[in-house]
């Protein structure tokens, strides 16, 4: 049996219509602007000529015959494009349009202009990148590519950073296998074997495949633009000395991520090298260096205060004339009954100059920065901060010795047999067979007190001074307050008699302590109390001459200092950390109203979700913690944070509970596993971030580490 022929399709044929021979038709399925607008298409059409062709019916008559005109159900846009092109007079109205002319009649209009918009596929984003990237080798600039397709420049770059990422990565994406947000996170990294090593990584994990997640492991060993260190160096440096800046096209990234960390620590060495050499040119006799110091790092050290330069004596002659001036005119206005403009404005500008010579620069004595130091670190902003004037208490200035006299001394220390041979003579005094009374030659003079008649005569001393003591509660209080100043302000000042020590821990060991603001308050009021400080052998009369308030407050001031509620594995207090909690209490003490507030460093970043989500239970409700408790951890935490705003929620080791509260606390810190030690259920582990600031110390004179030098010693 023959085969049927089968019937050959016929193309419609093409023909050159001209512009004024074509009406758009009403057929046209397109109401609805979208993509590319009717003017940029123009512009484009202008610039590449028509890429596609019309098609076009015949306009019949009555009778259906042609009338020599074309309607356009199928290419609606690129015919009113033309139309704009006309009326510019950059096209002529009977230039000849490229068309296919359906004549067939097989299907209508409205099927032919759905079919041709229906059947169309969008360009892969793929293609796209690897489309823009080739325009970029063929010699076009970002700007230019951008003008050419009517995008800005910025989707410009965002395409070529995503041609750029792995060939590896780009072909599962060109399978389905990988998502476009995961090609964007990626994009984040130049590398492409480190992105490679992070996809091997989470592949086998599709709870490790989100986008956050790619780019936070893609950056755990960057630095932050908005780190101390980045913003002291600056990335134009960091940039000029061959550093590399991760940035997110996608998403704001703060200026994005330094990625050479050890390179970005040298140069911050390297600045705060200069900065230190030029402080220490100064005159001072040390100077220690780092990206930040512990809380508490000038424990033991006296602190010099500068002093406002003195004026020199015409400098005096004028302040004196600009102050009885003044003080004339001041009086004078007194007594005038109406305002007067003009002596107001003269007022001001007295009073204007007395406060230039009142704010006259601060200056050290040279000989005391001579024995003195300091301290130079990077503030939270990243600028340089300066903390001069810390005596070192091996620098501290020890009294003359009179060598002569204290050689005679020493030719009378050796000791000599007695004449007899009984005994031998110690330090200028005889021992006799043990008898606390040595005989004394009449010519000799009279000798010092037995040591032990010295012994027995104070204690009785002691006693009776203990006992007028006790009985004026007024000095009995100066002399302890007395006692603690000296600790507090001189450290290693012996000149009390009171038998009484005291000890303040300053948890140097607690990063960002030093930024809390009641560390800053505390610094504050101690700063201003030190200032006030005289010599240690004038403390006494100092504190005898306060008020009674102020001798109240430095008081609380220096036990306040003493005060220790830290929860410690390794040494349990549970009476120490009960007191403190009936302290608080009588205090009316609140952490809240003290103004802690739950962040992600103080505590929900610390801890694990099932913590996070324990917390937003407490302080909301159960229903917001089910908002929450599906989401990846990074997330959960910043959410948490936004819910327990203005909660009032409190960690136990910070509530107020008494036995209770304190055996949580305890518990809390032997038995809790943060996350910086354990695995979340969605997250293999926390990055390791770059986050320990490494310091810089000089002891003589400048120390930076990385410098090799002598002089110059590496710190840990």
């Amino acid at each position: 049996m023959a085969k049927s022929a089968i019937q050959k399709i016929a193309m419609n044929p093409s023909e050159n219509i001209a512009y004024d021979k074509l009406v758009l038709s009403q057929e046209n399925v397109r109401r609805v602007k979208d993509g590319l607008t009717i003017e940029q298409l123009a512009e484009d059409i202008g610039r590449r000529k028509l890429l596609q062709s019309l098609n076009v019916r015949p306009v019949l008559d009555g009778d259906g015959e042609e009338t020599g005109s074309f309607e356009v159900p199928a290419g609606g846009r690129r015919y009113l494009a033309l139309g704009i092109l006309v009326k510019q007079k950059r096209l002529a109205k009977n230039e000849p349009i490229p068309c296919i002319v359906n004549r067939s009649g097989a299907t209508s209009a409205q099927e032919d202009s759905l079919a041709e918009n229906v059947h169309r596929e969008n360009l892969h984003p793929l293609d796209q990148f690897r489309a823009f990237k080739a325009l970029k080798e063929q010699g076009l600039d970002v700007e230019e590519i951008a003008a050419r397709f009517f995008v800005s420049a910025a989707t410009v770059k965002q395409r070529l950073r995503l041609a750029s990422v792995s060939p590896t990565l780009l072909e599962l994406y060109e399978r389905d296998e990988i998502r476009l947000e995961q090609i964007m996170a990626f994009s984040i990294s130049h590398d492409h074997a480190r992105q490679k090593q992070v996809w091997e990584r989470i592949n086998n994990n599709p709870n490790m495949r989100e986008p956050y997640y790619i780019r936070r492991l893609l950056t755990e060993t960057t630095v932050r633009a908005d780190d101390r260190r980045a913003v002291y160096v600056g990335a134009e440096a960091y940039e000029a000395a061959g550093g590399v800046i991760l940035r997110d096209l996608f998403e704001q990234d703060g200026g994005g991520w330094f990625q050479d960390a050890a390179l970005l620590e040298q140069l911050v060495f390297d600045r705060l090298k200069i900065a230190a050499e030029a402080v220490r040119a100064d005159g001072w006799k040390w100077v220690e260096a780092a990206i930040s110091f512990p809380y508490g790092h000038t424990s033991g050290m006296r602190r010099l205060y500068a002093e406002p330069a003195e004026m020199s004596a015409e400098e005096i002659a004028r302040y004196d004339a600009v102050k009885a001036e003044y003080d004339a005119l001041d009086a004078k206005y007194a007594e005038m009954e109406d305002a007067d403009q003009d002596i107001e404005d003269k007022l001001d500008q007295l009073g204007g100059e007395l406060d230039a010579f009142s704010d006259r620069p601060q200056v050290y004595d040279p000989a005391q920065k001579a024995i003195a130091g300091a301290f130079l670190t990077l503030g939270a902003n990243g600028q340089l901060q300066v903390e001069a004037g810390f005596v070192r208490p091996e620098d501290e200035p020890r009294a003359e010795v009179d060598y002569e006299e204290e050689a005679d001394s020493e030719d009378r220390d050796v000791s000599q047999p007695d004449e007899d041979g009984a005994g031998v003579v110690v330090n200028g005094r005889h021992t006799n067979g043990g008898s606390d009374t040595p005989e004394e030659p009449e010519d000799e003079g009279i000798k010092p007190l037995p040591e032990r008649l010295v012994f027995d005569l104070t204690a009785q001393k002691t006693l009776a001074l203990r006992n007028a003591l006790a009985s004026d509660v007024d000095i009995a209080f100066v002399t302890v307050l007395h006692a603690l100043v000296l600790q507090v302000f001189y450290r290693f000042a012996k000149d009390s008699c009171l038998e009484i020590s005291m000890v303040s821990n300053s948890f140097g060991q607690v990063q960002g302590l030093a930024e809390t603001p009641w560390a800053k308050e505390i610094a504050e009021r101690h700063e201003a109390w030190d200032r006030d400080m005289p010599d240690s052998d004038k403390l006494w009369e100092f504190l005898l001459g306060l008020d009674e308030a102020s001798r109240e407050a430095l008081f609380a001031h220096c036990a306040s200092l003493s005060l220790n509620a830290v929860v410690e594995p390794w040494n349990k207090r549970p009476g120490a950390l009960a007191h403190a909690d009936e302290l608080a209490a009588t205090l009316g003490f609140d952490m809240v109203e003290a103004g802690w507030s739950p962040t992600l460093d103080n505590y929900l970043g610390r801890v694990t979700k099932a913590r996070i989500v324990q917390a937003v239970r407490e302080a909301r409700g159960e229903d917001s913690a089910q908002l929450i408790d599906h989401m990846k951890k990074d997330l959960m935490a910043r959410e948490a944070a936004r819910l327990l705003e203005g909660s009032n929620w409190l960690p136990e080791p910070l509530r107020l509970g008494g036995d209770a509260a304190v055996s949580e606390a305890v518990e809390v810190v032997t038995g809790d596993v943060t996350d910086e030690t354990a695995v979340d259920g969605d997250a293999a582990e926390l990055p390791a971030f770059l986050a320990d600031d490494t310091g810089m110390s000089s002891d003589e004179p400048v120390t930076v580490p990385g410098e090799e030098p002598d002089h110059l010693q590496a710190a840990e």
